[in-house]
């Protein structure tokens, strides 16, 4: 009797351990801001607390390789890649470390270059990253090489997927470190011809498309991608533009592409389901980078005239400016649009303006040695940290930002900083 009492006892408590192991992957988690509830996905990123201002509070210094022109975090930003131009490389870095954790180096082979100067032709390497994109969950890294005039795949996971090194002279020869490991890969990756100087690349939302901008051949390359069959994209149309193109946004929701001419005084919109230009928006001259906010509204840095703006997309009506420090070169956006970010280039200053219903507030300049021209942001629920490239010394500057709900007195900035000196 005992025997039996005992074993429904343990009968019970396996069925009870059972059920509450099936309840906790399926129970409900509530959306923010919405009156629906999903299951728990462990892939799915966690919305970031809100908040209004933002205190600076630090910066650190770390180095990639010489002629660092870009950053670019992953989707859950525990890695950035730093495009390193004169080092002919791609770092890794491990976000929570600050430390490098693969270096991808580039075979050189002999190519011609461009003295932005001078304005003429040079000798120079073909195999010079300028900038990047991720596609397909982080696995893919495309990157421009400027002297190469097109864009390379590289396969980040599994590397495996990348091809072995053949005597195919179309292919670019990559080869991988591990720092502190003495491990190497080498492999193969294809070269996908888009035009000359390649810059920019911008992608569709559902990895299907990808655009570049040709700097020197006047288009815009738009390539199909496909991730099951090599070379994983093929160039399927080019739109010619009116000057030198730089900047790409994607407006995926309105099936929009936004280019700015650089060269000239407008964006290029493009058809994203033609693959042609649909019209042109009449803006300031100079306009280099952009990007765009949930709501409609573009944003541009205009490179000489040392200013920023903010667009209406639908009516390409300008909606407020403010001047920048010299040369604004990339700008970006914090995740809840509330802040942009420009790196000014001719002055080694960052600029960080509030964005209002009607106009900027520059909230902080930041001094920034060494040219800066590339930017990407961290954010978790206390932090924002602006991670800048500097082109002339190859250094990457991380600036930490704290974040708050509501704006604090300087009295009380000035006491906890006087505070943390006395420790």
């Amino acid at each position: 009797m005992l025997r039996g009492i005992l074993y429904l006892a343990i009968l019970l408590l396996y069925v009870r351990c059972h059920v509450a192991d099936s309840a906790e992957v399926t129970v409900p988690t509530l959306v923010a801001a919405a009156s629906v509830s999903v299951s728990v996905d462990k892939d799915t990123t966690p919305s970031l607390k809100s908040y209004s201002f933002l205190e600076y509070d630090t910066v650190e210094l770390l180095h990639a390789a010489p002629g660092t022109k870009s950053v670019l975090f992953n989707s859950n930003g525990s890695k950035l890649y730093a495009m390193n131009l004169e080092g002919l490389s791609v770092y890794e870095f491990d976000q929570p470390s600050r430390k490098v954790i693969r270096r991808f180096k580039f075979k050189p082979t002999k190519g011609t270059g461009w003295d932005y100067e001078k304005d003429k032709p040079i000798p120079s390497i073909q195999e010079k990253p300028v900038e990047a994109c991720l596609s397909h969950d982080d696995k893919i890294l495309w990157v421009s090489l400027h002297n190469a005039e097109g864009i390379v795949p590289i396969w980040l996971d599994p590397i495996s997927s990348n091809k072995k090194i053949t005597a195919d002279t179309t292919e670019k020869k990559v080869m991988v470190t591990y720092p502190g490991l003495k491990n190497k890969d080498s492999f193969a990756v294809p070269l996908i011809k888009t035009g000359k100087t390649p810059k920019i690349i911008s992608k569709t939302a559902d990895n299907k498309f990808l655009l570049v901008s040709n700097w020197h051949s006047y288009t815009v390359s738009i390539l199909q991608l496909n991730k099951e069959r090599y070379p994983f994209g093929k160039v399927i149309s080019n739109v010619t533009v009116p000057a030198i193109p730089r900047g790409i946004v994607v407006d995926d929701k309105n099936k929009r592409s936004y280019v700015a001419i650089m060269g000239g005084a407008s964006l290029r919109v493009i058809n994203n389901e033609t693959w042609k230009k649909d019209t042109d928006i009449n803006v300031e001259s100079n306009p280099r980078h952009i990007v765009m906010d949930t709501s409609g509204h573009l944003f541009i840095s205009y490179n000489s005239l040392g200013k920023i703006a903010c667009l209406d997309a639908v009516s390409g009506r300008t909606l407020f400016t403010a001047n920048t420090h010299g040369k604004p070169r990339t700008i970006i956006l914090s995740k809840n649009q509330m802040f942009l970010f420009a790196t000014c280039y001719a002055s080694d200053t960052v600029d960080v303006f509030r964005i209002n219903e009607d106009s900027f507030s520059k909230i902080i300049s930041l001094p920034c040695k060494g040219h800066p021209v590339g930017i990407d942001i961290f954010e978790n629920d206390d932090t924002l940290e602006a991670w800048v490239c500097s082109y002339s010394n190859g250094s990457i500057s991380v600036f930490s930002f704290r974040k708050r709900e509501t704006e604090r007195l300087k009295s009380d900035v000035r006491r906890r900083k006087s505070e943390e000196g006395a420790r």
